[in-house]
């Protein structure tokens, strides 16, 4: 998969305005009344990670889960990264 332009990544962006991108990464932080749902959405987020084959660098500090993606093998964004970011989206709407 080969890693997007800024252009590109830009013009994606506007679709997810919870998301930032820099450090060639696309970037969120989702905060949840608790610690239960915050891990609960971090469990459904893995089965869409290993569905699709692609997995996030991420850390959860109590009720905050911070996410950071970007395609290693390309150094940078694909549209892999926008793919994962949409399902992570679709759990976190569903959870709030």
């Amino acid at each position: 998969m080969s890693k997007l332009s800024s252009e590109e990544i830009e013009k994606r962006m506007l679709h997810f305005p919870d998301w930032d991108y820099y450090d060639d990464a696309i970037h969120a932080e989702f905060e949840f009344e608790n610690f239960k749902d915050c891990f609960s959405a971090m469990s459904r987020i893995a089965f869409e990670c290993e569905a699709l084959n692609h997995h996030p660098n991420w850390t959860n500090v109590y009720n905050v889960l911070t996410i950071s993606i970007s395609t290693h093998s390309a150094n940078g964004v694909t549209e892999k990264d926008f793919k994962l970011a949409q399902a992570i989206e679709a759990i976190v709407e569903v959870e709030e």
